[in-house]
């Protein structure tokens, strides 16, 4: 007999998932809960997680993120949006949002209580991304806009106040653009191809009609009338024939033939003309010559150019407070705090010991006996011997490490989960600390990915047939815990992110190395540090199932031999439990987790050692053969 659940939640969760079914008219349909963003994957629905707590906003946004997914599944179809699907970027992201759009719609005039879950929905995405705030057209995204407004004249309702913003800063010239045409909007809500014809004649009517492709009507006219026109180029002309074919007539009459025989190449320089414009073919081309190829996109990644992503829409850059609400990070920062409570007594020591290292550097850094600057108290009893002798001054110099930024790069795979992960996470709170009080910027970064074995680039990939090589299949989750910018006590939360359950993943650490890398090049310290903490070689079940059994390893090599040879930061990297000499030049590795805090001190102000071969010592660091 299955054990009766204490978690308060779960029979909201469960009634939840049963009325979902019904509203998708899908009984199939698997409905989970997780941190990861909500969304339909094949049979599976993903839900915004509810706490213990069930607070107001919890409930609501589970509730109206379920219906609006539950209308998508019950009023959208896959073929008919991908037939009509424009292949531009901008012009997709505006059929998706209407489309979206369209469901919601729906699900509004057939199930009126829907609306104001979707509402609650709507309303909580808006203020999470700051649109009540936005001002001006360039910080709206326009997409966004033609969706709400698309929800807006559907059903009539008002929309919530961030997404109200949006759409009014966009409405004026949506409607003047495409006014005519959003007057058939009722009349097609019920039928999902008229609605694309109608998303696509929005699009062009906003500017976007060069990133429309070929009309998919069109192109099947175009098949029916090329096989009915085939037996009539092979049959010869006959000039008595009573056909009523333009080329019959064209041979009875020549001079008509050569009216026609113009008007037709006429025609076809001007289908010419037409599509060299959709592929943005403004040039004349040379007689004889093809059309110029459209230059080659930039390599996913400078390590290694023939490193592929087979899919990189899904791939997200967040920051920790966007994964959970306010009150979840307090909670599980608690939790942190409780479960590590026995080593903080010797973290502490520990980092005591590192600014104590540190500020006797700065203590050092003085110029003596100088005419001007601080007045040098140790040296007022010679003017009090001899008052002719002159007042001393001193000035500090600047310190080796005055100029400084320090990224902590933790790995959050699933490997790394229970006790490694809380260690990480309090001993980056610790250096954060440490380091803001002897004027050190700290950043600290994370990486996993959105899904188990797979996300949706994987889904993709099995709805392409499964080419051959495609590179990495899975959904990157890069994390911000701690900008570097930020202050310690604001940022302090956001760590206790790492003990959310289905948080970590799996790891891809070369795209990682790089994603850091390249922030830490955006900054304008002098000295540069890149600290990796990792627990061993990347892992993705679903890239390394169908490319080179090192391909995820081989670009971390490559990305770590440009970090290096570039030089403009410097690399080191704890592991543990595994050995990462074999990738990094500087490394060291722990046995027992419980030395990453005195590694990871000692690492790290071996850094500002004045004294190369002490720095070296402390560092273990390992030369290239």
């Amino acid at each position: 007999m299955a054990q009766k659940s204490d978690n308060p939640a779960d029979p909201f969760k469960k009634a939840l998932a049963e009325a979902t079914k019904v509203m998708a008219n899908d009984p199939e349909l698997t409905v989970s809960y997780s941190v990861d963003p909500s969304g339909l994957a094949g049979e599976t629905m993903r839900l915004p997680q509810v706490s213990r707590r069930m607070t107001r906003d919890e409930v609501l946004l589970a509730r109206g993120t379920a219906d609006a997914l539950a209308m998508h599944r019950r009023y959208h179809d896959d073929a008919t949006h991908a037939k009509y699907a424009p292949p531009g970027d901008m012009a997709r992201d505006l059929y998706e949002a209407m489309e979206t759009a369209r469901c919601e719609a729906m699900g509004a005039r057939d199930m009126p209580g829907t609306a104001g879950n979707i509402d609650a929905k709507i309303g909580h995405e808006a203020m999470r991304r700051g649109y009540d705030q936005i001002t001006q057209t360039s910080e709206a995204p326009l997409a966004v806009a033609a969706g709400y407004l698309i929800r807006n004249l559907a059903t009539g309702r008002d929309l919530p106040k961030g997404a109200q913003n949006v759409m009014e800063l966009w409405r004026g010239f949506i409607e003047d653009q495409a006014g005519g045409t959003l007057e058939n909007l009722q009349g097609i809500l019920d039928d999902q191809s008229a609605f694309a014809r109608f998303a696509r004649q929005v699009i062009k009517d906003l500017g976007y009609g060069d990133q429309l492709g070929d009309d998919p009507d069109s192109a099947e006219d175009d098949q029916e009338e090329t096989a009915e026109d085939q037996p009539d180029e092979d049959q010869e002309p006959d000039s008595n024939g009573q056909d009523d074919s333009e080329e019959q007539e064209a041979d009875a009459d020549p001079d008509q033939s050569q009216d026609d025989q113009q008007d037709q190449a006429e025609a076809q320089v001007s289908m010419d003309d037409l599509a060299d414009e959709e592929l943005g073919e403004d040039a004349e081309m040379p007689e004889g010559e093809a059309p110029l190829e459209p230059p080659a996109p930039p390599p996913v990644s400078d390590a290694d150019p023939n490193y592929k992503v087979f899919l990189s829409t899904f791939d997200e850059e967040i920051a920790a407070e966007d994964l959970a609400e306010p009150a979840e990070l307090e909670r599980l920062r608690a939790y942190l705090d409780q479960q590590l409570e026995p080593l903080k007594g010797a973290v502490s020591r520990l980092a005591n010991k590192l600014q104590r290292r540190l500020q006797a550097q700065q203590n050092r850094s003085w110029e003596f006996d100088r005419e001007e600057g601080i007045l040098d108290a140790g040296r007022l009893a010679r003017v009090v011997a001899n008052p002719t002798t002159p007042l001393s001054f001193k000035v500090e110099k600047d310190t080796e490490f005055r100029d400084t930024v320090v990224t902590l790069l933790l790995d959050n795979s699933g490997s790394m989960r229970g006790r490694p992960i809380s260690i990480a996470a309090i001993c980056a709170d610790v250096l954060a600390r440490t380091l803001e009080r002897c004027s050190v910027k700290v950043e600290i970064l994370g990486f996993t990915t959105r899904a188990w074995k797979g996300g949706q680039a994987r889904e993709a990939w099995l709805n392409e047939g499964r080419p051959q090589q495609p590179g990495r299949l899975n959904d990157l989750r890069h994390i911000v815990y701690k900008g570097a910018d930020a202050p310690w006590r604001r940022a302090r939360p956001n760590l206790g992110l790492m003990m959310k359950e289905g948080l970590l993943k799996e790891n891809i650490d070369g795209e990682a190395l790089e994603w850091a890398h390249r922030r830490m090049l955006a900054r304008r310290e002098q000295r540069k540090i890149l600290m990796v903490i990792s627990d061993g070689a990347p892992v993705d079940d679903s890239t390394l199932s169908v490319n080179p059994a090192n391909y995820l390893e081989k670009h971390l090599r490559d990305v770590i031999a440009m970090v290096e040879k570039r030089k403009m930061v410097e690399l080191l990297a704890i592991g543990i439990g595994h050995d990462v000499t074999r990738y990094y030049e500087r490394a060291v590795t722990i046995t027992d987790v419980e030395q990453l805090a005195g590694a990871m001190t000692e690492q790290l102000a071996a850094l500002f050692d004045s004294d190369p071969r002490a720095r070296a010592r402390v560092m273990g660091i390992r030369r290239a053969s």
